[in-house]
């Protein structure tokens, strides 16, 4: 019984058997886009396929002077157009060609065929970050159809970003690098999510209420502006990477940075911007390390009770160059084991 899924007849072994091209192209690269080499492969080619007439680089290729044949072509019919010495180059869609890929691996394998040569061509690649894309528009479809996300606001989001940074911190303290993976990327779908919601100029950004002191409710930004002030942030704060600055020690640079952030702000106080609501003792270091950098002579307040003592305890920390709170933690998660040895316990959460 013949099996006509296959050729039947092996061509002459001196005949040429040709080249067959997968052009791979990546989404997230402008259409047109393309390495030197694929545009070397697509002029020189014989044939150049394509199943979808709505492929984003056709325009591109026409206007190159390029023959697109709208074709989908099997296995056994794309080794015979190769007949000959011919090269046929693919442009498979964004989702790839399965069907092709998997009929080329049959024929190689079943023996009976003198394949042509296969190449898979990368015809534009990932830069690094790329994902980011992908996650951005990602993020635009779930506020748009999801019922619980496109009601989101600000404010109504906040605690989750609280919430997020802890588990964060967690993930570094227990040295899970697949958690921290996770985290890092749960905390980013904050910056992501917030983002998206303040596109929407003159939309709700705080309960859900018209509210003429919502910040930003009649100004819109998307994520772009967010990463683009960050990068302009970032470059000029170090004028010792992207200037003719000089810093030789992590200390030199924290000058700058302090320096350049002081002229930015133009704060009338070392404590402004240090936001009250964080934990006790990250504050109390925050402000001692405020005062201490900004050469503010000023002796920490005395009073009875517990609260000034922490202060103190906090204050030495950060002169030390010890965060208290994660001192604090630290000594409370042995504090945390050591009640559940007493219990009879050994792994958290058992």
């Amino acid at each position: 019984m013949t099996d006509h899924s296959e050729p039947t007849a092996t061509p002459d072994a001196d005949e040429p058997t040709g080249r067959i091209v997968l052009l791979t192209t990546s989404h997230r690269v402008a259409p047109g886009v393309l390495s030197w080499p694929a545009w070397q492969t697509l002029h020189a080619a014989d044939r150049v396929l394509c199943a979808d007439p709505g492929h984003p680089q056709l325009p591109y290729l026409r206007e190159a002077g390029i023959e697109v044949a709208f074709e989908s072509p099997d296995a056994h019919a794309l080794v015979e157009a190769c007949a000959g010495g011919r090269t046929v180059v693919v442009l498979p869609g964004g989702e790839g060609d399965q069907r092709l890929t998997d009929g080329l691996a049959r024929l190689a394998g079943s023996g009976r065929v003198s394949m042509p040569d296969l190449e898979l061509l990368p015809g534009s690649y990932d830069l690094p970050g790329a994902r980011l894309l992908d996650l951005v528009q990602v993020m635009d479809r779930v506020r748009r159809e999801c019922p619980w996300t496109s009601r989101q606001t600000h404010r109504g989001l906040a605690k989750y970003a609280i919430e997020e940074a802890y588990e964060l911190v967690e993930a570094i303290e227990d040295g899970d690098r697949e958690e921290l993976r996770e985290e890092l990327g749960d905390v980013l779908l904050q910056v992501v999510f917030h983002a998206r919601i303040a596109e929407e100029a003159g939309g709700d950004g705080g309960d859900g209420e018209d509210d003429e002191d919502d910040e930003g409710a009649d100004e819109a930004f998307s994520i772009d502006d967010v990463a683009g002030a960050l990068v302009t942030k970032l470059i000029h704060r170090h004028p010792h990477v992207f200037g003719d600055a000089k810093a030789e020690t992590p200390e030199d640079v924290s000058a700058h940075w302090q320096r350049t952030k002081a002229v930015e702000k133009r704060r009338a106080s070392v404590t402004d911007g240090i936001p009250v609501g964080q934990p006790g003792l990250a504050l109390a270091a925050k402000l001692a390390g405020r005062a201490r950098t900004g050469g503010v002579a000023v002796e920490l307040p005395r009073g009875e009770g517990i609260g000034y003592e922490l202060l103190e305890l906090a204050a030495r920390a950060e002169a030390a160059g010890i965060d208290p709170e994660t001192a604090l933690r630290a000594a409370a998660r042995a504090y945390r084991d050591a009640i559940r040895a007493a219990e009879g316990l050994t792994e958290p959460g058992e």
